[in-house]
């Protein structure tokens, strides 16, 4: 079977499904694995070193599509300008494709009804489940480390003070008061880099156990509790919060979005669309030149005002809702999900067979289409479609 590698096309997007170390080891499985030219770039990988790990190249992106049998992709297919078409019509027939694709979001609706139309055999990595067989595999952890990290730099960034305590000759300047929604992950790299920054930071969680691994970094964990069996999902996820509970997480939340100079939002149900967290009139408290890094975005956002893939100014807010924080690190991101992918289609096919294993765990969660059917729980919960 042919794997291929297309070129990213969504702006700003430098990361690359696949490097040299990893096409060595497709190869060494017995795969082939083409390449379209330029798609390292971005990491600074050139086409002769994929060629000396063993790739073929493509002569451009339509050759790629035409004649592989599987596609690795960072994210989600998009209209592909230069060739008039959408990367899905560039898929042949049954290809097999593996991505991140979020497919609960509603913006994403349309392609999953055309990877279903396209009989596309789809993957989303998103939906990699957490148990430990899968560690290896689960990109969400990988790439949740970077988006924690980079989304306190793009607050640094766009936030017009000092965020540490700054003495002057003129008087003290008070550290920013940094808010983080949700601590998994993302959260927790978000508290750290903060606290490293000089803010004073305080973080949100609805479930026990998050919230201990936030205090434990040394933050005040503040607002909202609610009972365990309606907040812990499978694998110590969150889960979705009925409509009653919601309202009292606002009112919770409320006060604390007031204060706050800096929001970090990265409460996520996996496989679900987010919950909106931060509402307009929320919004309306804060500060002029306060600042939300809505990182739960790809999922729908938790914040209302939040403009999906763009920065956007409301009421002398800054609201950052861009899709691809962790390509704007893509080195490290590339290399941690290139190797997440890697492990994942060794898994998919351990059998040593073009047949996957449906038994599997791993393989249930993470498919979304198969043969024009929708398999995703979370899509087909978002789509309105019963089982």
């Amino acid at each position: 079977m042919l794997i291929g590698i297309p070129k990213e096309i969504m702006v700003q997007e430098n990361r690359v499904a696949a490097l040299p170390e990893t096409v060595e080891k497709f190869v060494k499985l017995g795969f082939e694995v083409m390449v379209e030219p330029g798609a390292g770039a971005g990491v600074f990988v050139t086409d002769d070193q994929y060629q000396s790990a063993g790739a073929v190249m493509g002569a451009d992106a339509k050759d790629v599509y035409d004649k592989s049998d599987i596609i690795l992709k960072v994210k989600e297919p998009l209209f592909n300008e230069p060739f008039n078409t959408h990367e899905i019509d560039m898929m042949k027939k049954s290809t097999i494709l593996i991505t991140f694709l979020h497919p609960a979001t509603p913006s994403n609706h349309d392609g999953v009804k055309k990877l279903q139309e396209k009989q596309i055999t789809a993957f989303t990595m998103d939906g990699i489940p957490r148990i430990s067989r899968a560690q290896r595999m689960d990109p969400l952890t990988s790439m949740s480390a970077i988006t924690g990290y980079k989304a306190i730099i793009i607050a640094a960034g766009h936030f017009p003070k000092f965020i540490p305590m700054i003495g002057t000759s003129i008087g003290m300047i008070k550290p920013a008061n940094i808010l983080v929604v949700g601590t998994g992950v993302v959260g927790l790299q978000a508290i750290a880099t903060g606290k490293r920054l000089g803010g004073v930071v305080k973080a949100v969680d609805i479930r026990p156990d998050a919230r201990k691994e936030a205090e434990s970094l040394g933050v005040k964990v503040v607002g909202f509790d609610a009972p365990p069996e309606l907040v812990i999902g499978r694998g110590g996820y969150a889960k979705a919060l009925p409509e009653e509970w919601l309202e009292k997480e606002h009112q919770a939340l409320a006060p604390l979005v007031a204060d706050a100079d800096i929001i970090v939002l990265s409460a996520l149900v996996p496989g679900e669309v987010a919950q909106t967290l931060i509402t307009r009139e929320m919004v309306e408290t804060m500060k002029p030149g306060s600042v939300i890094v809505d990182v739960s975005i790809d999922q729908g956002g938790n914040c209302e005002m939040t403009d999906p893939g763009n920065e956007r100014m409301y009421n002398g807010v800054y609201i950052c809702g861009i899709k691809n924080i962790p390509g704007s690190l893509p080195v490290h991101a590339s290399w941690l999900y290139a190797n997440n992918l890697y492990y994942f289609v060794e898994n998919l096919f351990k059998n040593k067979t073009t047949e996957f294993d449906m038994t599997d765990e791993i393989v249930k969660d993470a498919l979304v289409t198969h043969k024009g059917e929708l398999h995703h729980q979370g899509a087909r919960k978002a789509m309105g479609l019963s089982d």
